[in-house]
C-alpha cells in the first residue's frame, strides 16, 4: 500500500511534521476498550491497538488550517486537523482511518468521469451501508475538495500527491459516527499520471484515547 500511496520520491531532507508527541518512526496506542466497544459497529475489522508510524503526510488548507496524517504499519493513518496554529490547542479533529479499497484509474476519460460524478454524491453506498455527504456546497453541486499532500518517509524522501476528496458519515449507536473518505488521487511519475481511487473508513478519537509509546 505504501509504495502505491506515495509514488515518486525526491531526495529533499526536511524536518517532518509532529504533533501530540506523534512523529515519524514513533508509535502510539489507541485505548483498547474504545476499540472493543466501537469495532462491532464499524466496517473496520481487527483494528490494531498499537501502531508504528512509517510515514507522515501534511496538507496545507486554503483556510489556513492544516491536515497531518501519520501512516502506520496496520494499513491505517491517524489524521489530525489543526485550525489557526500548529499547537495542540489548535486541534479541531482527530480520526483513525483504515484503507478500504484502492482502485487504479486506467485512462483520462475514466479520471474525468470519476472527478465529475464518482467522488461526490449525496449518498455513498459501501457494501450494505449508506453514508451521507458532509461537505455540501451552497448550490446544487458539491464538487470534491482539492488538496495536495506532501508525504515524508523515514529515509528522508518526500512525495507529492494531488487529491480530490469528499467526506461522508453514517450514524452509529450512542451518538457515534463512522466516517468515509473518498479520494481521487494523482501523482506525476516519469512524465505520466498515476491515478487511483482510495476509499477509507474511520472513526473519531479524542487526545485522551491516544497514548504515545515513544
Amino acid at each position: 500500500m505504501f509504495s502505491r500511496w506515495f509514488g515518486k520520491k525526491s531526495e529533499n531532507k526536511t524536518k517532518t511534521p509532529e504533533i501530540m508527541g506523534l512523529y515519524l518512526g514513533g508509535s502510539f496506542q489507541i485505548e483498547p476498550l474504545k476499540l472493543r466497544m466501537l469495532e462491532p459497529q464499524l466496517m473496520i475489522e481487527k483494528a490494531a491497538s498499537t501502531h508504528i508510524i512509517q510515514a507522515v503526510g501534511q496538507v496545507n488548507l486554503d483556510t489556513g488550517g492544516k491536515i497531518l496524517r501519520f501512516y502506520t504499519d496496520d494499513d491505517a493513518f491517524l489524521q489530525v486537523i489543526l485550525d489557526g496554529g500548529d499547537t495542540e490547542n489548535h486541534i479541531t479533529d482527530v480520526k483513525l482511518w483504515y484503507f478500504y479499497t484502492t482502485t487504479t484509474i486506467g485512462n483520462e476519460q475514466q479520471w474525468k468521469s470519476l472527478i465529475k460524478d464518482g467522488v461526490s454524491k449525496r449518498l455513498y453506498q459501501l457494501d450494505d451501508n449508506s453514508f451521507t455527504r458532509v461537505w455540501d456546497a451552497v448550490g446544487e453541486e458539491s464538487p470534491p475538495v482539492a488538496m495536495t499532500e506532501h508525504t515524508y518517509e523515514e529515509d528522508g524522501d518526500v512525495s507529492e500527491t494531488d487529491q480530490f476528496v469528499m467526506l461522508y458519515e453514517r450514524q452509529l449507536e450512542d451518538d457515534q459516527v463512522e466516517a468515509l473518505l473518498v479520494s481521487a488521487e494523482e501523482k506525476l511519475i516519469n512524465g505520466n499520471f498515476d491515478r487511483c481511487l482510495v476509499v477509507s473508513t474511520g472513526f473519531n478519537l479524542t487526545q485522551g484515547d491516544i497514548t504515545i509509546n515513544g
